[in-house]
């Protein structure tokens, strides 16, 4: 109880200093599992003002078949912990069809998330002697809402975060005889499986599986007498487990997912410390403990698999652990697999900080794994940005302390995170490579940079909308373009979308950099240019402008007009657009250029191939 009072008291002082709560406190809200505790936090944060650049704004709308209830302040600490600021709107009780058929919803919001139950598919009256008429109005009920959902994305441009919904128990205990059981259990997971290929229809749609999430949690999905006396067909504990899947959809759509894994080795990747039992002397594989160590490392090679970047960060001797990860044959994990190897007996802080260096990540893209209280201790101190997981206790739950919060979610996987892991292991590469010369520009030209530029096509919309959304540092004016709104620029011919991927003599770096232009009357604006952090230092952003301008060029615009708007995390950006050659305009945070005079601005160690479009000339 006292970490609890400690905990709410934060939230109060945060508010109360119009800030947003620091990130430490949100991971240890996040972790909370007494729903009352949540609901409090809850209410709490409805009075955080605008918290800035610390926590990004989302507009979420709340439409339900039912009873909102507690699910307002749930959901509101679940998404402040992510690092949202939700400001909600709640749906009017009995208006769920009504305010889909409409197709409007007061407040512009970015997402609508659905609180549904069963009653909304069920017939008020129903014969057990009859389970296929009832499995049909199931999917007649289906069939309405998909069209519902269908027309109202047709009017809104918003993400729509849906979920599956638990088996009734009293549907299903109705039924004496086990094969009508049988015929409504298919019926009802039909119902479930048809409503998560609703995200197949739509890329704005996004289903949680919240009748699999309640299985594999210790609470209760109904209280009987709050069903019958509120219409309230959840508990706080089934809403709490709701509101944190919705929240890691809404942080994984914001492009606040984590990109990097840093782990330690001894008690953590293997049982056992190396320096004093050996290579032979590790616990991997086998049976118990061995086997939860390989299942860990089996979890960790799932998760470079899908784009996740891997580190490793042990004070131990690097001889030693180079051989066991090169021969143990039990190991799952080898050297190759991590971007950056930090062996040695220097403060894990001060490695985590280097490897963010090298990999030119922040710290909030790291999760560091240890089973040490003294290191996670120290990291989360001097790091408080960098989120750290506990390996200590019961090997067995290695596993689920790593996963569950779900750190590395992303609404889909691109090319680029699948390269993403060999991408930064190139990167560190580079780093090395770069010691043996005497000049940065030396350097530079040696990389050999290619980059290729061109209107965004239907392939490439998921990428450079993600990109859009994860990047904060060179953002230069911080609006956020998502697949829907990057979909419809590349297709009206007064806009473009325009994508940037880079290659050089270590490989291909995928699209690394975005831009959203206007081009209307002869004047061509900038709505938003952002860049990968990855490849800051290259000159790649003004070979970007250079292409832009040539094509303003070509399309015979008499200005270029770029912006800058400060967002308190893209600082490295400010001042880019005079050194690109704009002169800055009597609007504040605008930059202007005549293409048709505007001299070269891409760097003599940078080469494209030429482009065309016959949308711009």
């Amino acid at each position: 109880m006292n970490d609890f009072t400690e905990l709410l008291g934060g939230l109060r002082m945060a508010v109360a200093d119009r800030s947003a709560p620091a990130p430490g406190l949100r991971q240890r809200l996040a972790e909370v599992e007494d729903p009352a505790v949540v609901r409090q936090a809850g209410r709490v944060l409805a009075e955080l003002p605008p918290a800035g650049p610390a926590l990004r704004p989302i507009r979420m709308a709340v439409l339900a078949t039912c009873t909102i209830g507690p699910f307002e302040h749930l959901l509101r600490a679940a998404l402040v912990a992510t690092g949202t600021q939700p400001t909600l709107l709640l749906g009017d009780y009995g208006t769920f069809e009504l305010t889909l058929a409409d197709g409007e919803i007061d407040g512009s919001p970015d997402v609508v998330t659905c609180l549904l139950d069963e009653r909304y598919f069920l017939p008020r009256d129903w014969s057990a002697a009859d389970p296929a008429g009832l499995a049909a109005h199931v999917a007649a009920r289906f069939a309405e809402l998909r069209g519902l959902l269908l027309a109202f994305l047709r009017r809104m441009p918003a993400t729509l975060v849906l979920h599956t919904v638990p088996v009734p128990a009293e549907l299903r205990d109705s039924l004496i005889s086990w094969r009508a059981r049988a015929v409504v259990g298919q019926a009802w997971h039909r119902l479930n499986a048809d409503l998560l290929g609703l995200a197949e229809e739509d890329s704005r749609i996004t289903v949680v599986d919240l009748a699999g999430e309640l299985a594999d949690l210790a609470v209760a999905a109904r209280d009987e007498r709050l069903y019958r006396y509120a219409d309230l067909p959840y508990t706080d504990g089934a809403l709490l487990a709701l509101a944190r899947q919705v929240a890691r959809v809404v942080a994984a759509r914001s492009g606040l997912s984590r990109k990097v894994l840093a782990l330690d080795l001894d008690n953590t990747l293997w049982g056992g410390v190396l320096g004093e039992v050996g290579e032979t002397g590790l616990h991997l594989g086998g049976l118990y403990p061995g086997n939860c160590y390989q299942d860990l490392q089996r979890a960790v090679r799932r998760l470079r698999e899908q784009g996740v970047i891997l580190v490793l960060a042990s004070k131990n001797d690097a001889g030693p652990v180079d051989k066991a990860l090169a021969d143990h044959p039990e190991m799952v994990l080898r050297p190759q697999d991590f971007a950056v190897r930090a062996v040695n007996w220097t403060a894990k802080a001060d490695n985590l900080r280097h490897a963010a260096e090298t990999l030119n990540l922040a710290g909030s893209a790291f999760v560091f794994m240890d089973d040490s209280p003294f290191e996670r201790g120290h990291v989360a101190a001097e790091l408080p940005e960098v989120a750290v997981v506990s390996a200590d206790g019961d090997p067995a739950g290695l596993v689920r302390s790593l996963l569950r919060p779900g750190w590395f979610d992303v609404p889909e996987l691109t090319d680029t995170d699948l390269k993403r892991p060999a991408l930064y292991r190139s990167r560190a590469l580079r780093t090395d490579f770069s010691s043996g010369f005497a000049s940065s520009e030396d350097y530079l030209r040696a990389l050999r940079t290619r980059v290729t530029a061109h209107p965004v096509t239907a392939f490439e919309v998921g990428r450079v909308a993600q990109l859009s959304a994860r990047t904060n540092q060179f953002n230069l004016t911080g609006r956020r373009f998502d697949e829907a709104a990057t979909t419809a620029m590349s297709t009206d011919p007064d806009q473009l979308a325009a994508s940037f991927a880079v290659a050089d003599r270590f490989g291909d770096e995928g699209i690394v950099g975005a831009a959203w232009i206007e081009c209307r009357d002869q004047v061509w604006r900038v709505l938003n240019l952002v860049l990968s952090c990855r490849v800051f230092g290259r000159g790649i952003e003004f070979a970007i402008v250079d292409w832009i301008v040539r094509r303003a060029r070509e399309a015979g615009a008499i200005a270029l007009v770029g912006h800058y708007a400060p967002t308190g995390r893209n600082t490295v950006a400010n001042g880019f657009w005079e050194k690109a050659g704009f002169t800055p305009s009597g609007e504040d945070g605008t930059y202007t250029v005549v293409p048709g005079t505007a001299p070269t601005c891409l760097p003599t160690w940078i080469t494209y191939p030429e482009t065309s479009d016959d949308r711009h000339g």
